[in-house]
């Protein structure tokens, strides 16, 4: 029987399928139930830092509301302060504790000390790895990208220095050269790359003349950009790379390992297709394996990434120019004029 065992971050995991963060792994009994569907690991769903700071601000308003209606107001409440990230805290060891597969936790933080200071609680909870979500939303136009860069690749280098296990970075795909970028991070000591981190888009309600913010699932087949970053990157780094949105099937699964991905995370399929979703996509992958003659996942990782692949074109833009020039292309995979 193919074997799917693969190594992320120096950590075992039992197969490449990582349920991602979500409210799915912010759940316990959920989180059994993946755990038990056959989830190679889980990211616990994220810290955020901002979200801290607005219940922090909530409290103090509705702890100081009357105090003026009248002096004795002032002590109707006792000296009381918000508890910071103790509640997460407390929730990630609880997870940790609860299941078998390796665990990992999720960070958004906003200042440069709570990144570290934050990273570190988490650390103490006996978690095996720790993902950084980074990304800067376009907002501010003073703001160069290099300096953002910088200002990220210096985050990792002290979270590093603070933490003795295995951190991986959650990374948006708007930088201007992301494989430069990935390679400083790399230098810096990240342990593996999450390709690439969704965003909630806005939108507009016309009848209304309102702003809205839909929550939308990625679809099947928005691995795309994963899948090019993945192959580029293979045979580049010291750190493990694992592919994020769009992958609904064990197919999926192969493609990104083929690419030179070590693992995956999912989560859209998992609320359209159910947790026991996992179940199949791990048949599939062995069935594809075992009718290859392949016994573990190492025998075709990177097999058509871009250092492996025998067609120069595949990862690069030039493949328009090729398909253009030779629109019978099509009948290899290629869509036809």
């Amino acid at each position: 029987m193919a074997d799917l065992k693969t190594t992320y971050m120096g950590i075992e995991l039992r197969n490449p399928v990582v349920a991602g963060a979500s409210t799915l792994t912010s759940n316990m009994a959920s989180i059994k139930q993946l755990e038990d569907a056959g989830a190679g690991a889980i990211v616990i769903s994220s810290l955020f830092e901002e979200q801290i700071q607005l219940e922090r601000m909530k409290l103090e308003e509705d702890l100081t509301a009357y105090d003026y209606l009248h002096p004795e107001m002032i002590t109707v409440f006792p000296q009381l302060e918000h508890a910071g990230p103790q509640e997460h805290l407390m929730w990630v060891r609880k997870a940790r504790e609860s299941v078998g597969i390796p665990v990992f936790a999720s960070l958004n933080a906003v200042s440069r000390e709570t990144w570290v200071e934050y990273a570190a609680l988490l650390a103490e909870t006996g978690v095996d790895g720790i993902e950084l979500n980074f990304y800067a939303t376009p907002s501010d136009f003073d703001v160069d990208g290099a300096s953002i860069e910088e200002e990220q690749v210096a985050i990792v280098r002290d979270v590093k220095q603070a933490l003795s296990i295995p951190v991986s970075v959650k990374l948006s795909p708007f930088y201007a050269n992301p494989l430069h970028f990935v390679s400083c991070l790399d230098a810096a000591g990240v342990d593996g790359f999450v390709l690439f981190n969704r965003f909630f888009q806005p939108d507009i309600d016309v009848d209304r003349e309102q702003n809205t913010y839909p929550f939308n699932f990625s679809r099947e087949g928005d691995y795309g950009l994963a899948l090019r970053f993945a192959g580029l990157l293979y045979g580049h780094l010291e750190g493990d790379v694992c592919c994020n949105t769009g992958i609904f099937t064990g197919q999926d699964v192969v493609k990104m390992i083929l690419a030179g991905a070590t693992c995956v995370q999912v989560v859209s399929t998992l609320y359209k297709n159910k947790i026991t979703v996992l179940g199949t996509i791990l048949r599939t992958v062995q069935d594809w394996m075992e009718s290859r003659g392949y016994e573990a996942l190492a025998d075709f990782r990177g097999a058509l990434s871009r250092q492996e692949s025998s067609d120069p074109w595949a990862y690069t833009r030039a493949q328009y120019v090729r398909l253009l020039l030779k629109p019978d292309l099509g009948a290899r995979g290629y869509p036809s004029r």
